[in-house]
């Protein structure tokens, strides 16, 4: 029996838009296109829609009053409101009559993609809202991906974009796939798109953290156990593996695994089939299992600390998540993309970053990756009081007096990156301090940590707190400029 193709319907008047969209969304469904609110009324009342996208400022008929009309005639119909004018009111008006989520005008296309998804899943729960409401009662406690857990997949760097592409090819597979990156990378993220890609996206996604749990308590995490297998078994448990039969296994951090639990968790995944602790025989189950780890498992090989044919076992589609400091050209669509969000979460007015502020987060290194990118918005959302979001939103910090402001010169951004006058050594754009003399941005930073230190009286953990950022990050600052002779 085939699969039945949702058929969404993209209601707007700009043609290079519409056509955009519908390239962006063919294929995967069944798409059509109209150019105002009567056309589109016209082509739900011929057939089924599962998903409406509507421009919110058209001729004749406006998007809130085709979002009206749709309320009535069809509740089920999510409707997701496309508009290029940054109001709150209109937002706040567009969610009070029922649009299910709201986009701003420039979107990334992986942005719509994700938000399609989560549309789709909307409605289908609101057509058997019965039967959900069943489930939400008397369901097994497996968590599956909600619509916080589907992160977006965001970037366009052609490294991170290969990624992407070689998990969409290997997502439906049962090949047992490693994700290697750094901590903050996405790491998880990557595992839930690759569920949500995959044939089992109906199935569960189960994510146990390998380093969380205490070694006595992870074997039965793991593979369940049977009443009275060990003092307090009380009752018989599932473990993991069994919970996510049909569906996909995140073993994240798997680097933390004992090494005397390695061997069953070896042999667990080959023959595919648990022995629960206390147990009178083996359980068959059918997943796909996605590891994760921040270390390096080959060095980890050979100094005795993981098993080379554990590795080996999981190595099978090895996937590399470039550091954000490899792939800069995605900081600030990031960065748009999670204030864009978090706006929403907090109902906060939806704030740009000003052009000096997104200066400082190209320049900054990001040791914390993409999480602190997330972490930072976050911050900056629930803290800004002005019109845009500024560096001292983003870092958290009060600029004592002296200190940078970080304010671009009076000129447009584009012009300061094509005049090399303008440009320092390292070829950062020129800032002006308080007594108005042109610096880097990487001089303003050393600046703001040096006067961090002086308020905190060399308390390092005080002055990073103030600056937003690690102590080992203000560490490992110090050190490089006392490598480079800019500080005594």
């Amino acid at each position: 029996m085939s699969k039945k193709i949702s058929h969404i319907l993209i209601v707007e008047d700009d043609r290079e838009l519409r056509i955009s969209m519908f390239e962006a969304l063919n294929g995967d469904y069944r798409v059509s296109v109209a150019e105002n609110g009567f056309m589109a009324l016209e082509i739900i009342d011929k057939g089924a829609v599962d998903l409406v996208i509507s421009d919110i400022r058209m001729p004749e008929m406006s998007g809130l009053e085709l979002l009206q009309k749709l309320r009535i005639s069809s509740p089920n119909i999510p409707v997701v409101i496309v508009t290029g004018f940054a109001s709150v009111d209109t937002a706040v008006e567009a969610m009070k009559k029922g649009a299910y989520d709201y986009i701003l005008k420039p979107f990334p296309l992986e942005m719509i993609d994700e938000t399609v998804r989560r549309a789709l899943e909307s409605g289908r729960q609101n057509s058997n809202s019965a039967v959900a409401g069943i489930l939400q009662k008397h369901g097994n406690g497996i968590a599956k991906s909600s619509h916080d857990s589907a992160k977006p997949v965001i970037g366009e760097d052609p490294a991170w974009l290969g990624v992407i592409k070689r998990a969409q090819a290997v997502a439906s597979s049962t090949a047992t796939v490693l994700i290697l990156g750094e901590s903050g990378t996405g790491k998880e993220v990557l595992a839930r798109f690759i569920h949500r890609e995959s044939d089992r996206r109906d199935g569960p996604f189960v994510a146990l953290n390998c380093a969380a749990l205490p070694e006595g308590l992870l074997e039965s995490e793991l593979f369940g156990h049977e009443r009275g297998a060990f003092t307090g078994a009380v009752s018989a448990k599932k473990g993991k593996f069994e919970l996510a039969e049909g569906g996909t296994l995140l073993l994240d951090e798997i680097g933390e695994v004992p090494i005397h639990l390695q061997a069953k968790l070896l042999r667990v995944l080959q023959e595919e089939e648990v022995d629960r602790l206390g147990g009178k025989g083996p359980i068959k189950f059918n997943v796909h299992v996605i590891a994760t780890t921040n270390r390096d498992l080959q060095e980890a090989v050979e100094k005795g600390e993981f098993r080379q044919d554990l590795f080996y076992r999981l190595n099978v589609i090895p996937l590399q998540l470039p550091a954000l400091r490899d792939r800069p050209g995605d900081v600030l669509r990031l960065a748009d993309s999670f204030g864009n969000r978090y706006a929403k979460r907090y109902k906060k007015p939806l704030k740009k970053i000003s052009e000096a502020a997104r200066q400082r987060l190209l320049a900054y290194s990001w040791p914390g990756n993409v999480r602190e990118v997330e972490n930072m918005l976050e911050r900056a959302v629930l803290l800004s009081n002005g019109p845009q979001l500024e560096s001292w939103d983003l870092w958290d910090e009060e600029a004592p007096a002296g200190v940078p402001t970080c304010v671009v010169k009076e000129q447009d951004v584009d012009s300061v990156s094509k005049d090399k006058e303008t440009m320092g050594q390292a070829g950062s754009p020129q800032f002006i301090d308080a007594s108005g003399q042109m610096i880097s941005l990487h001089e303003a930073e050393r600046q703001m940590i040096i006067q961090a230190l002086q308020k905190t009286d060399n308390n390092r953990t005080h002055a990073a707190k103030i600056l937003g950022i690690s102590v080992r990050t203000l560490r490992n600052k110090l050190h490089e400029y006392r490598s480079s002779g800019l500080l005594s």
